[in-house]
């Protein structure tokens, strides 16, 4: 079996987003905080050193390997925030259409920052992916 990289970790969720050297990225993670937690009703975890996760779900890869991986979650990067749809992007094209400024592959969504997107189209995207 492969070993992931990306696993959950007991680093503290607030000494990681108030160490975030981009001062907006930093205030946008403090709103995505609390915004995650109103719609998954679930304390945040990191995973891996950068991601910022909620809950977590099991699949299987090709080579048949079991993991676990978040549920719901973002990393406020350098560039931008990510914050990571895993059922993929391509199933909310209709609210992509609406957020506002982003980028997306296929499952990460990229915004610069969060005053310039819809939160409320956000949060229906993240509660949407989540059920």
């Amino acid at each position: 079996m492969s070993d992931m990289k990306t696993v959950a970790t007991q680093a503290s969720v607030e000494y990681f987003i108030n160490g975030v050297e981009h001062k907006g990225r930093r205030e946008d993670a403090l709103k995505l905080l609390e915004l995650y937690a109103q719609i998954t009703r679930t304390q945040a975890i990191m995973w891996g050193p950068s991601i910022v996760g909620y809950g977590a779900y099991q699949y299987e890869r090709a080579d048949g390997s079991q993991h676990s991986f978040a549920l719901a979650g973002f990393s406020p990067r350098q560039a931008n925030m990510a914050v990571y749809l895993m059922s993929g992007c391509n199933h909310h094209n209709q609210k992509l259409s609406k957020l506002g400024p982003h980028k997306h592959t296929s499952s990460c969504l990229y915004i610069g920052r969060l005053a310039k997107v819809d939160t409320t189209i956000l949060a229906a995207l993240i509660a949407d992916d989540i059920a």
